[in-house]
């Protein structure tokens, strides 16, 4: 997949080149000129828009202590589509107008949660399967992995076996280790 990715960002130059050409051949190099300056100018307002509102709203978050409202991904598409739009080119400027554009934003956004948590769960497989193989327990898996009989299901076939998060937990909280060392307060009052 990286070879795939370093091949491409080595061609796309060259596609944007021949479709600049191809467009200036068919509108006109002026009417070509005026509409990459007019990208360009759109991509500079976006991230500037973008950029304020997202630094306002980190802004409002940390002085809050809560999470921003509207999340962390609509900002950072904006901004990536800014910055496609201001890139000179005609294949950067329709993906950085589907990024910017409001109706399509929602589905880049539940494509790339998607995509997320698929990627999440593949890299805590790996680690737990890793973990497994040192002989190192993993916390909510049984030490061969799922069960060949289905999550929360006894050999019997019922659900006898109690579920994961049913289970009493073995330790309540954490324990962190450390030690206590007395300052001079503390032995001037024994």
């Amino acid at each position: 997949m990286p070879i795939l990715t370093v091949l491409a960002l080595m061609a796309l130059p060259f596609v944007e080149v021949w479709l600049m050409i191809v467009v200036g051949g068919r509108i006109g190099v002026p009417w070509t000129l005026a509409a990459l300056v007019a990208l360009m100018v759109l991509g500079v307002a976006v991230l500037r828009r973008a950029g304020t509102k997202a630094f306002r709203d980190a802004d409002e978050a940390l002085r809050s202590g809560q999470q921003p409202r509207g999340g962390l991904l609509d900002p950072l598409m904006l901004m990536a589509g800014g910055v496609l739009l201001v890139i000179p080119g005609f294949l950067t400027a329709v993906v950085g107008l589907l990024l910017v554009l409001p109706f399509t934003r929602p589905l880049l956004r539940w494509a790339f949660t998607g995509w997320a948590q698929r990627r999440m769960r593949r890299m805590q497989d790996r680690m737990e399967a890793e973990l497994l193989a040192q002989g190192v327990r993993v916390p909510g898996r049984s030490p061969f992995g799922q069960s060949p009989f289905g999550p929360g299901r006894s050999p019997s076939g019922g659900a006898g076996a109690a579920r994961e998060e049913e289970r009493p937990a073995p330790s309540r909280g954490r324990v962190i280790q450390g030690r206590f060392e007395p300052d001079d307060t503390d032995r001037s009052r024994n």
